[in-house]
């Protein structure tokens, strides 16, 4: 099957024949998660394409596969990885240490330890204290500093726990360097699923001043990590992968002016519309007589693996068997019995009037932040399980 919208580029980019013929060929016992292997290839390269010479640093987070990742090492891609395990996975598959980088700002000295002799020599701080712990268990160690993000235009934008504002930026700088530290730059992540590359240009605009400040203050900084946003499409139309990276690119330079070396850290732009959930309805049910929407209970819920739809940031799409009957707006819930386990509610789901219990039901585009999210064990429900093709 291939879903048009947005263009035919669009349309091509996105066939999922591979994945629905599996998932036709198959039966599921649990909630799964099917991943397209040679999807998160293709959007690999169109990435590239757009992005140039910057370095694709795949934010391991989104989707932390091995056999994903495997397939990015060979492919060249570097790395962003968030902890010690996910160091390990890419070690694992083949990563060489320096096309790794430690990109969470909140390290255990124990693990920034473990990293350093591994042979990882990059490392994101935005505080005092972590360049201290740098300095400490990673001498001489490459730093960049974390920007806030206070303008965002993204979905779901990523303010407040993580950065620091401008001033703090230019001083920490000048800690790193008295701690012996080799300060390269700055990161920033505009937020995610920032569905045009136009609603860069606010926050690129008020993170280049920085850039240019620490530049006249004498910095000689040579990266420049513009973090993730590249979005996946969850019903609202998106540019195509290489335009949308060549258009942030173009922006980038235009505003920073010549820089080095560019990271990006594409993770739901790269896997999302690689996978796809096969899961199935539990329960259709109505409160009372005087219930305007049914309530549709999934075998999945927030806990095992849709935890994106908090804030019903995230609307999946949603396909079932009887799509060609009659829709109507119904409240999706997931099988726990935690009422915060409530998937769309504010703003119902079109689902058919005849869905009953047992209808299998596919969720596309769920590649990335699924199984990662997926909770051990709530309830006695396993986690997301996940199979790749």
């Amino acid at each position: 099957m291939t879903i048009a919208f947005a263009g035919a580029e669009k349309a091509a980019r996105i066939d999922s024949s591979r994945l629905d013929a599996f998932i036709a060929a198959n039966d599921f016992d649990r909630p799964t998660l099917v991943l397209d292997v040679d999807r998160v290839e293709t959007q690999y390269a169109a990435l590239k394409v757009g992005l140039g010479h910057a370095d694709i640093h795949y934010a391991v987070k989104a989707n932390p596969a091995r056999e994903i990742i495997a397939r990015l090492v060979q492919l060249g891609s570097h790395f962003d990885a968030a902890s010690r395990g996910e160091i390990e996975i890419c070690l694992s598959q083949g990563a060489r240490p320096e096309t790794i980088s430690f990109g969470n700002t909140i390290k255990r000295p124990a693990d920034i330890e473990w990293a350093y002799n591994a042979g990882i020599t990059l490392f994101a701080a935005d505080a005092d204290e972590e360049l201290v712990k740098i300095a400490e268990f990673a001498p001489g160690a490459s730093v960049y500093i974390r920007l806030i993000v206070e303008v965002s235009q993204a979905d779901w934008p990523l303010t407040r726990k993580f950065g620091c504002d401008k001033d703090t930026a230019l001083r920490l700088l000048d800690v790193a360097k008295s701690l012996g530290l080799n300060p390269v730059g700055f990161s920033f992540h505009v937020g995610s699923q920032t569905r045009k590359a136009e609603m860069w240009a606010p926050s690129l605009d008020a993170l280049a001043e920085t850039w240019h400040a620490a530049k006249a203050a004498g910095h000689d900084l040579t990266m420049l990590n513009i973090g993730g946003g590249f979005p996946a499409f969850y019903g609202e139309a998106i540019q195509a992968p290489t335009d949308y990276a060549a258009a942030v690119i173009a922006m980038v330079h235009e505003k920073f002016g010549p820089v080095q070396t560019i990271m990006a850290e594409p993770g739901r732009g790269m896997v999302a519309e690689a996978g796809a959930i096969v899961s199935e309805v539990l329960l259709v049910s109505r409160k009372s007589d005087r219930d305007v929407h049914r309530w549709v209970y999934l075998s999945i819920g927030r806990f095992s693996g849709l935890a994106e739809t908090e804030g019903e940031a995230i609307r999946y799409q949603f396909e079932t068997p009887r799509d060609a009957d009659p829709m109507g707006p119904c409240i999706m819930a997931g099988p726990s019995c935690d009422s915060a386990d409530v998937l769309y509610e504010k703003r119902p789901m079109p689902l058919p009037l005849t869905l009953k219990a047992g209808d299998r039901v596919i969720i596309r585009n769920t590649g990335a932040y699924t199984s990662t999210y997926s909770s051990v064990c709530f309830n006695g429900f396993p986690p997301l399980q996940v199979v790749c093709i």
